[in-house]
């Protein structure tokens, strides 16, 4: 637990939150791999939760209804994508695909929001992160 506590502080969605609440947060998270060329989520499908590169890589893909796919974003360890998902359970809007053998850990909607219902301070901080990461991606655009 400690060495998933100490890789969740440098993660920029739960570096504001306390000890405590990451303690909260990190018996949550189950650890998965995946090789590369394996597909981690698909664009479309049901989303039940956020991923975080632990190690690897990884590059999120969106296809357009003609079947062509643009690259939109690259990841890497402490980066995370599929966090809407942790809001709610609307379909993933790109597909996550593994570039090198990548580690990621998990963590469900259901235990997220369980969390949240005893720590709502903890859903303000998240919140937070996810409108500033919102607003650069907008200004990006």
């Amino acid at each position: 637990m400690a060495d998933k506590l100490s890789f969740l502080v440098k993660v920029p969605l739960f570096s504001g939150l306390t000890e405590r609440q990451l303690k909260q947060l990190v018996k949550r998270f189950i650890s998965r791999e995946y090789k590369a060329g394996e597909t981690i989520v698909t664009q479309g499908k049901g989303g039940a939760g956020m991923f975080t590169i632990t190690s690897g890589k990884a590059e999120a893909l969106v296809e357009a209804p003609d079947g062509t796919k643009t690259l939109v974003n690259t990841f890497g360890p402490t980066d995370f994508f599929g966090e809407i998902a942790l809001l709610d359970d609307g379909p993933r809007t790109a597909s996550v695909v593994a570039v090198k053998d990548t580690e990621c850990l998990i963590l469900s909607r259901e235990d997220f929001v369980a969390v949240l219902k005893n720590d709502a301070d903890m859903g303000v901080v998240i919140a937070q992160e996810l409108a500033r990461r919102f607003r650069r991606f907008l200004s990006q655009t």
